[in-house]
């Protein structure tokens, strides 16, 4: 393509061909030929290419002109991108993989928080289910010991203190003027758990707690419901504790009281059975007691005529035992008289007794005798028609009755 016309390229030609020689007439082509391209400048621009013309308007030149600038600076562009495209790829990899390092990181800061916030509010859990069994367990050990002591009979017992420690009334005096005194009888917390498992302890009187406004909030209302409730039964079990010094103090002393009267009852029955254990209301032989002759005046059987007769006669046959009736001492053992061979036994206090007729005798003067010992044999020695035993108590030398006391002896063994 050209920006000159038909004539000026002919008029060029024709000044190359001509060019030697024609020097004089040069000048009137050139202005010739200035003329034609000022024409043709005016009528447009023509295209020439193996002898073949082509016209364009001025509009059609510039567009054609600008289209191949632009193909230009797009094949310049195309070729910058294609020289530089490495660089650029691995410029824009670097910083997606960047991005992406920086989002994972940042979702692994977020997960672990999630897991740190998790793992406290379930260590916060276990806390405060923790601190509500133990709060259940006081409760039902403070229900027990309330039921126990109001199955005390005394009234006076389980009922208001008289005279508390000087700690325990401050105590009281301390918890009191923060809320009103629980009864350490009647007062039940009341511990409900949500379906939300988030816990909410109630009890009879309603604690009003202001509006929280976040989680931490909550926790620490929820604590010094606990805290709270802690002290209340803490107050409780002071009060409870001291009701049961008291009436373990009024126990100990009635237990005090009734060891001395046990005591001196015991004591006094020690002292009668060793009383008892002297006086002789025991049978002086063994088996069915059947007398042959009683205490008083009787015919006697050498004489006949009326004579006192100062015991009672056992029948038994000859050897069967004679057993001492009481504990007491020996002062005789042998030949007296009518008595034949006797044995007499002091059992202290004036109270003697006397075994006669006897066909041996087993123990001698001095011998300490112990109750049921046998002491000798029956026999008919002395003053005797035939064989058995003849029995004497005695009070300071007098003699007496001895069924007085067999028949105190039955009376005991019955009782």
């Amino acid at each position: 393509m050209s920006n000159r016309t038909g004539h000026y390229s002919d008029h060029t030609q024709h000044r190359q061909q001509h060019d030697h020689g024609r020097a004089s007439a040069r000048r009137p082509s050139e202005n010739r030929a200035s003329a034609s391209a000022t024409r043709a400048v005016e009528q447009g621009y023509t295209l020439v290419h193996a002898g073949k013309q082509v016209r364009f308007g001025p509009v059609v030149f510039w567009i054609v002109v600008g289209t191949v600038i632009m193909l230009g600076m797009w094949s310049a562009a195309t070729a910058t991108y294609f020289a530089f495209r490495d660089d650029v790829l691995t410029r824009l990899i670097a910083r997606q993989a960047e991005m992406q390092y920086a989002y994972e990181d940042r979702i692994a800061e977020l997960r672990a928080r999630v897991d740190r916030t998790t793992s406290r509010q379930l260590l916060d859990q276990e806390q405060f289910d923790q601190k509500l069994d133990q709060i259940m367990r006081r409760q039902t050990t403070l229900e027990s010991r309330a039921t126990a002591l109001g199955a005390v009979p005394d009234a006076s017992v389980t009922g208001s203190i008289r005279a508390p420690a000087r700690g325990a009334a401050a105590a009281d005096a301390a918890g009191s003027s923060g809320s009103p005194k629980p009864s350490p009888i009647s007062d039940t917390v009341i511990f409900v758990a949500p379906p939300d498992r988030e816990a909410r302890l109630e009890s009879r009187a309603p604690v009003i707690v202001a509006p929280r406004s976040n989680q931490f909030a909550k926790v620490q209302g929820v604590d010094n419901v606990v805290v709270r409730l802690q002290s209340s039964l803490d107050l409780i079990e002071r009060r409870q504790m001291a009701a049961l010094s008291s009436v373990e103090d009024s126990m100990e002393s009635r237990v005090r009281r009734q060891l001395y009267r046990i005591n001196i009852t015991r004591t006094q029955v020690e002292r009668l059975n060793r009383t008892l254990a002297l006086v002789p209301y025991r049978k002086p032989v063994v088996g069915e007691v059947e007398f042959t002759s009683g205490f008083g005046v009787r015919s006697d059987p050498f004489l006949g005529r009326p004579a006192m007769h100062t015991g009672l006669d056992f029948r038994a046959a000859t050897g069967d035992p004679v057993r001492a009736t009481a504990n007491g001492k020996v002062v005789s053992s042998g030949w007296a008289g009518g008595y034949g061979r006797m044995i007499e036994i002091d059992h202290g206090n004036g109270l003697s007794t006397r075994y006669g007729h006897l066909s041996e005798i087993a123990v001698k003067i001095g011998d300490q005798i112990k109750i049921g010992q046998v002491i000798g044999a029956v026999g008919s020695t002395g003053r005797s028609t035939g064989p058995h035993l003849h029995y004497e108590t005695r009070i300071d030398g007098d003699a007496v009755d001895p069924q007085k006391f067999l028949r105190a002896g039955v009376r005991l063994s019955a009782g």
